[in-house]
């Protein structure tokens, strides 16, 4: 005679899930948008194109290790019966935009290690970039927030 599972018990688990996976996503694009497609910039602009290349290559390489650990994570809540899909996504727009915003401000200009794109006035590259991850994260914290008191609910165990 085992108590039925608590499903929704690991809240925290459940941004936290998201944040991993969305610093992942937001790198992932990141990576495939501005690095491979558009060519403008690699993650360490500060020396010769092929160390910029390996820059992208270990950058790419950690933000899907993000990724995966954010999965292991969501199949660990699916599995407990846990998951809080809004909880969850508000987690993703969470870690997307403060990796955004940490990059839009350490990165490309505290550090200098790249900036968004070579131009003349960067500043409108910039203003985008920084309020597109602002309001990232309003909007992860608005969700997480107003998902932050659901209560648990016993799962039902089957009948003998």
């Amino acid at each position: 005679m085992s108590a039925a599972p608590l499903r929704g018990t690991r809240p925290a688990q459940n941004p936290w899930s998201g944040v991993l996976f969305g610093v992942g996503l937001i790198a992932f694009i990141d990576e495939a948008v501005f690095h491979q497609l558009l060519h403008w910039h690699h993650f360490y602009d500060l020396s010769t194109p092929a160390i910029g290349l390996v820059s992208d290559g270990v950058f790419h390489a950690v933000s899907w290790f993000a990724t995966i650990a954010g999965l292991f994570l969501l199949a660990d809540l699916r599995r407990h019966e846990a998951l809080n899909w809004q909880r969850w996504s508000g987690g993703v727009l969470l870690g997307a935009g403060v990796f955004q915003l940490y990059d839009g401000t350490v990165h490309h200009k505290v550090f200098g290690i790249h900036q968004i794109r070579y131009v003349e006035d960067v500043f409108v590259y910039d203003l985008v970039w920084n309020l597109t991850a602002a309001a990232m994260i309003v909007a992860g914290a608005v969700l997480v927030y107003l998902t932050r008191s659901a209560a648990p609910v016993r799962a039902e165990s089957p009948a003998r």
